[in-house]
């Protein structure tokens, strides 16, 4: 494999019913920062049926270029038209980097991308950066220059490993949705699009979709919250969230929950936040009963305010707290949400 002739950050540019999903802007945003180290171009390769009219946003929000692989094979997510989709614009365009995001989509093209092209993969990473590899210098051994670090939690979030892929191109990586950020949007921008088609023919791994049933839910996704009241197994009961609740209505904001709740059967796994759960960015996060485990705050570490309020006055939680109280969450909790509704109730 001839490294230099891998040039140029991609990124797969996920759409489901001919809408883009959330990552795939993340990424873009993200791959115009690693294309702007290596002073290269972001490429966003889009595969679907009918999708060209999503190139503007993607434009808008800095791709300098867009391959469109469009077919009608391609209206429905399945794995072996996707997989050979993407794997053709590997083989003819080489980018340097590619990167996925690691949804339930992602999760499952990623890998067969990988093992078709024959390099490796590092899943579910929540930082990306260009730099050395070896991070540190080690005697006899050379230091390799503008490599893709992808980090991940690893043994359970309780460590952090920086993988590279120092002798295979593309360096391929699978992200987290929320931990990186989307670009401001420039409206007006413009993009090279470029049209890719390799050819579909059905074979027996091509599965045949008859019917799909979209869950109807009435939860509100908590990655677009930008203010969030979170309950641990501290609260003590499903009942007891309803503490939570007020306080959430009276702030305007939405509850949310770690693990242990979702594990207990207090709240349904859509409000989950955490390692395994989802990663959130709020203007406030209110840890309440939270103890602050490393799995946790690896889903909420990059709110802008963090407010925990829990008895133990040695819970990790207030580590990453810019406000912390210590005390009995069923006193602390309703004499707040009063507060704040005097306080609004003054102001109309």
């Amino acid at each position: 494999m001839n490294l230099e002739e891998y040039k140029g950050v991609f990124v797969f540019a996920q759409q489901v019913d001919n809408q883009l999903s959330g990552i795939a802007l993340e990424l873009v945003g993200k791959g115009k920062e690693l294309a702007k180290d290596l002073g290269t171009e972001v490429t966003a390769v889009l595969v679907g049926s009918d999708v060209k009219n999503l190139c503007t946003e993607l434009a808008e929000h800095g791709a300098d270029r867009i391959i469109v692989v469009d077919d009608p094979e391609l209206k429905e997510y399945r794995t072996e038209p996707y997989a050979h989709a993407l794997a053709e614009v590997i083989k003819k365009y080489k980018p340097e980097i590619l990167l996925i995001g690691a949804t339930a989509i992602g999760r499952d093209l990623g890998p067969r991308v990988s093992a078709r092209i024959h390099t490796g993969l590092t899943a579910d990473c929540t930082q990306l950066e260009i730099g050395d590899f070896p991070i540190n210098p080690i005697p006899g051994r050379e230091q390799l220059h503008n490599q893709l670090l992808m980090t991940r939690p690893a043994f359970g979030g309780n460590t952090i490993a920086t993988i590279a892929c120092p002798n295979f191109r593309p360096q391929m990586a699978t992200v987290r949705p929320g931990v990186m950020q989307k670009a401001e949007r420039k409206v007006g921008a413009q993009a090279v699009i470029e049209e890719f088609n390799p050819g579909f023919v059905p074979n027996e791994k091509y599965v045949e979709i008859l019917k799909i049933v979209k869950a109807v839910s009435d939860v509100a996704d908590i990655m677009d919250a930008k203010i969030l009241v979170s309950g641990g197994r501290g609260v003590g009961s499903a009942e007891n969230f309803k503490l939570l609740d007020d306080l959430a209505e009276a702030i305007g904001g939405t509850v949310s929950c770690s693990r242990a709740v979702v594990d207990s059967g207090w709240k349904p796994k859509d409000l989950q936040v955490g390692q395994t759960g989802k990663t959130v960015r709020p203007h406030v996060y209110f840890a309440i009963g939270i103890s602050g485990a490393i799995q946790h705050v690896a889903g909420m570490e990059e709110s802008d305010i963090i407010i925990a309020i829990n008895k133990d006055e040695t819970a990790p939680i207030f580590d990453v707290a810019d406000y912390g109280i210590v005390g009995d969450l069923n006193k602390i909790v309703p004499a707040l949400t009063e507060k704040i509704k005097e306080a609004k109730a003054a102001k109309n």
